[in-house]
């Protein structure tokens, strides 16, 4: 497959910000990050329901959504594997391959761990000239985390993730007046989930809330820190409600909001000097990590009004019968000012004993959206199951 380099940056920042259409009177201003891959919904349940996940029932993919969520599960153990084949309708070889397990050690306590690898194919890199050769990458991201998570209570539980990330965009393939160097992070989240019965006449509801604050961490720079950039620190807050409607069926209605937690970039604004522009993005670039988190919420050129525009938000619904058979739905929504993602998604899933298979399938909702038609896998493993199969 034969692309530039500049078309693979190019194709990769589409994959967030997607070709979005903004009314006459106002400018397109994304949110950039590096590494925008830690964004993307890695597995099908939190996939198939609008990409909620913040206050869902706990599941063996808590880690992405919320780790606190772990010390609620009942099984002692478990791990899954998912697979998303990412922008399919433009290319063929860009996929997401996420791996996550936990494991209760008592019962207050558990640990959790996920890998997340995304693949941006293969990439020929060519000069001005049809014969410069620069030869054949194959970037990639990369992100390792361990969690640990206790209940406070018999309603609430906190956990805290540590994280590594790297991402190498051009494999150290450097053949220009202008190299490029793999980029290396650390990070951490921080995650509440509370959760409530309540009691009906068809059985025992739950209220549920949850808050995870993610990707709090170090800059990530390509040029051996000469300049840096923000990773995808994120602020997630969610809902749900399980109402049952007998002992066999049962209902979830869930929402979560969601911010980066990161500068808006600077514009240049009307009538404004070259020296006063120039001081405005130094000043933009020299911004800490966690002088940024405090500065996002207030820094937009557009005041008030844009930053409410910055708030992400989505909704999902999953119908579980005798907890085997499940049917997902839901709808997420970016301001078309910040990147005009808004889909529906669908999603089934089938349990066992000791598995549970997934599927989740995403439906553009805006003109011209790459990320249309994307599907996602996710097959998980109750290790509790697998033991009572084998004895």
């Amino acid at each position: 497959m034969k692309k530039t380099f500049l078309v693979l940056l190019t194709t990769f920042l589409i994959s967030l910000s997607v070709f979005a259409q903004v009314e006459p009177n106002e400018q397109l201003n994304p949110l950039i990050t590096g590494v925008p891959s830690l964004t993307i919904t890695p597995d099908s349940r939190g996939g198939g329901m609008g990409d909620v996940g913040a206050a869902t029932t706990p599941d063996i993919n808590s880690q992405h959504w919320n780790p606190a969520k772990y010390a609620f599960m009942e099984s002692p153990a478990g791990f899954s594997f998912s697979y998303t084949p990412w922008l399919s309708k433009l290319v063929s070889d860009i996929n997401l391959l996420y791996a996550a397990g936990y494991w209760k050690f008592d019962e207050q306590q558990s640990v959790s761990a996920s890998l997340r690898f995304f693949s941006l194919g293969e990439i020929k890199l060519t000069g001005e000239r049809p014969e410069d050769d620069y030869g054949t990458a194959h970037p990639n991201e990369l992100a390792f985390d361990l969690a640990y998570s206790r209940l406070l209570s018999e309603k609430w539980s906190a956990a805290v993730a540590f994280r590594y990330i790297r991402s190498d965009l051009n494999n150290g393939i450097n053949n220009s007046a202008d190299p490029m160097y793999p980029g290396n992070a650390i990070a951490a989240d921080v995650a509440t989930y509370y959760r409530t019965p309540i009691e009906m006449s068809t059985g025992d509801a739950n209220l549920a809330f949850g808050l995870n604050i993610s990707n709090i961490g170090s800059k990530i720079s390509y040029d051996q820190n000469l300049t840096s950039i923000f990773i995808p620190t994120n602020l997630k807050l969610g809902g749900s409600f399980d109402y049952p409607f007998d002992d066999y069926n049962k209902i979830s209605i869930s929402a979560d909001i969601n911010k980066l937690l990161v500068p808006t970039p600077i514009k240049r604004l009307e009538g404004e000097s070259d020296t006063d522009y120039e001081a405005r993005r130094t000043s933009y670039y020299e911004t800490g990590p966690i002088a940024g988190i405090f500065k996002s919420f207030g820094d937009a050129p557009g005041g008030s009004s844009e930053e409410l525009k910055e708030i992400m938000w989505s909704v999902g619904a999953e119908y579980a019968y005798n907890n085997q058979f499940f049917v997902r739905g839901g709808y997420f929504n970016e301001n078309a000012m910040k990147g005009n993602r808004k889909y529906f998604t669908a999603g089934v899933g089938f349990k066992l004993n000791m598995f549970q298979l997934d599927a989740a399938y995403l439906i553009s909702a805006a003109q011209s959206n790459p990320l249309d038609q994307t599907l996602r896998f996710t097959l998980g493993f109750d290790l509790n199951g697998l033991q009572n199969l084998m004895r």
